[in-house]
This record gives C-alpha cells, sequence and structure tokens, in this order.
C-alpha cells in the first residue's frame, strides 16, 4: 500500500508573501520547506546573536517579515506564519 504523500499541516503548500518571499522565493512551498529556507538564509548570512544562538538579529530583508530587529527562534514561526498563506 503506497502512502498518500503528505499535504496537510505542516506539508500544505503555503504562499509566501513579497516580504518573505525576498527571502525564500516566491514559490508556493510546505511550511516545513519556508522555515528550513528561513533558517538557511540566517545561518548563511550569520544573523545569530553570537552571545544567544537562539536571538536571530534581523536584516533589512527579515525586518520586513518580522516587523522587529530581533526575534527569538522560538518567536520566528509566529512572524512567519503571518506572511503565507494556504
Amino acid at each position: 500500500m503506497a502512502t498518500a504523500p503528505k499535504t496537510g499541516g505542516i506539508h500544505a503548500p503555503v504562499q509566501p508573501s513579497p516580504e518573505l518571499g525576498a527571502v525564500v522565493g516566491n514559490e508556493k512551498l510546505p511550511r516545513s520547506q519556508v522555515i528550513s529556507k528561513v533558517w538557511e538564509y540566517i545561518k548563511s548570512n550569520n544573523l545569530q546573536n553570537p552571545e544567544n544562538k537562539r536571538e536571530i538579529l534581523a536584516d533589512e530583508k527579515l525586518k520586513k517579515v518580522f516587523g522587529r530587529d530581533k526575534v527569538t527562534m522560538f518567536e520566528m514561526n509566529k512572524y512567519i506564519a503571518q506572511h503565507v498563506k494556504a
């Protein structure tokens, strides 16, 4: 029996807002991929606070998504959720 592709919840494709699209691209992506791509962006641009790795220091692109200069990795998903629609 083949398992159906995962298409609900975190696997449901979502459309990033233009602001989030500047970070993850404008294609529809599963939520899990959106989070992964944001993390890739954070790591490749060295945006984690060296003294507190849980804190993300937003650059210009991320400020447009988060609406602030820094967020914790736990708050991040809440701001990203406001920038995606199913």
